[in-house]
Formats: C-alpha cells, structure tokens, sequence
C-alpha cells in the first residue's frame, strides 16, 4: 500500500491514534508525554506521505514508527540526564553517598531470594544472566526476582524516609520516619 494523499493519512490516523497512544502510555506511564509522543508519530506518519514508499503491513508500520519515537524519547531523556549530571546540576555528592549507606540494610530486609539477585545485580554489578547460573535460576526467574526486589525496596524507601528532592528530582536530604519499624537498625537522621 501506498500513501498517496493526505486524507488517507487522516484516515489511518483516525482508526489507529487510540491503539497508539495506548502503546506509548504502556511504555511511559505519563499521559502528557504519551500524547505528546503520539503527536510526533502522526507528525512521522504525515511526513511519510506521497514518498511513493510501499507499506506492507499499516499497522506494524505504525507500531514500529511509535516505538522508534518511544526510544527517541528516552535516548533524549538519557541525554538530558547525562548534560545535567556534566554541568554540574547535581551538587551534593554526599546526600548520594549516604543515601547508598542505608539501601544494603533495607536490601537485607527483602526475602532471601529477592535480596540476594539484587545485591549481586545492582551493587556488585554482576549481568543477570551470570545471575541466573550462579543461583542455578532460569534468567526470567532472575529478571523477576531484581524486579520485584526494586519494587519491594522502594516500597519500603518510600514507608521509611522521608525524603526531600530539588526542582530536578535530586535527593537533597532525608530523614528516616519515626513510624518505621526499621528505627532501632539506623540512626534517626543520616
């Protein structure tokens, strides 16, 4: 198939833009930049139009156009982090070097078998495949295990501190919550 005039873009846009969104929403879990993402895809699809190109399949064209926008947007996200992170936005090391102090104690509250794949991936560094084979585990039950661990721990960062950021989502203090029962393992205020 082919494109050839800007109605049957307005047309295939109409038919597909609620399965699109739905898709860029299931990747960022924010409604703001999924439309906006969404925006941009019919932006790349009415560019694409009367290019004489031959389109096999619509919809995986489609889907492969939203993804491909999906991952712009997080190669864009990564590299204003990367820029901020270089001109020195992030002025307090320290805060980071404490808050690293009290997440092997709140990792040593998980269960066993979450606590130990999360160790091994995200302070030890090791790839989840290695994972897998030194745990004798499949490597989706050790994907699932850090998952889930990551979950559990910000669950338990979330009950037990208090924590202020600045305008850029950076953690500038935090002070641990006198209702969490992890009191007598750490000091009130790190």
């Amino acid at each position: 198939m082919k494109i050839k005039n800007y109605q049957e873009v307005w047309d295939i846009w109409l038919s597909s833009k609620d399965r699109l969104y739905r898709y860029i929403l299931s990747k960022f879990k924010d409604e703001e930049l999924a439309k906006d993402i969404t925006q941009e895809v019919l932006l790349k699809v009415h560019k694409s139009c009367c290019s004489e190109k031959e389109i096999k399949n619509i919809n995986s064209w489609l889907f492969q156009i939203a993804h491909n926008s999906a991952i712009d947007q997080l190669k864009k996200d990564q590299k204003n982090q990367y820029n901020s992170i270089e001109s020195g936005e992030i002025e307090s090391p320290d805060t980071w070097n404490e808050i690293s102090l009290f997440l092997e104690p709140l990792i040593d509250c998980l269960p066993e078998s979450y606590a130990i794949p999360l160790k091994m991936s995200d302070i030890d560094g090791i790839k989840q495949q290695k994972i897998a084979d030194q745990l004798g585990i499949s490597l989706t039950a050790a994907k699932s295990r850090v998952q889930r661990a990551r979950k559990n721990l910000k669950e338990q960062i979330r009950t037990c501190y208090h924590i202020e950021t600045d305008k850029n989502g950076v953690p500038i203090s935090f002070e641990l919550k006198n209702s969490c029962s992890l009191n007598t393992n750490h000091d009130k205020k790190l």
